[in-house]
């Protein structure tokens, strides 16, 4: 179903593929991108990246379930931080590889912004997962003892 690809002739990725293949016929979902909102829509983590990060994963993994995937089938991610210092990249990447989406590895691209859609918010992640066929339920013959 996906075919994930670290090119030999290009430097080795630390945790992310250079590409995911995904033969036709398979079910996607492309979401729209995660923030950093509670439930009731208030800001979570405010100035605080690796908080706000955490919370984006959480609504991620929300938005996976709600279409019958799950952070193991992510296939792309594109990770939006505002700020121009590699460090703080750095550590939103960590709340990111921690969070199960490097399962596979996916591809990912990490970038620094000037700013995003709601005021406050810091981080933002758009992904593309593949929806898994549920695995047909069968019904066990009674035991003939």
């Amino acid at each position: 179903m996906v075919h994930r690809v670290t090119v030999p002739s290009l430097f080795t990725p630390p945790v992310y593929a250079h590409a995911s293949v995904v033969e036709a016929g398979t079910k996607l979902a492309f979401l729209a991108g995660s923030v950093p909102l509670d439930a009731d829509g208030k800001l979570v983590g405010a100035g605080d990246p690796v908080r706000q990060a955490e919370q984006v994963l959480a609504n991620l993994d929300e938005q996976l379930r709600a279409v019958g995937s799950d952070m193991a089938h992510v296939v792309s991610t594109d990770v939006y931080v505002v700020s121009g210092e590699p460090a703080v990249l750095s550590k939103v990447w960590d709340v990111v590889e921690a969070s199960g989406l490097s399962i596979g590895p996916h591809s990912s691209t990490l970038l620094g912004v000037a700013c995003l859609g709601y005021t406050g918010q810091l981080v933002e992640i758009t992904a593309t997962a593949v929806v898994p066929e549920a695995e047909p339920v069968t019904e066990s013959e009674p035991d003939r003892a």
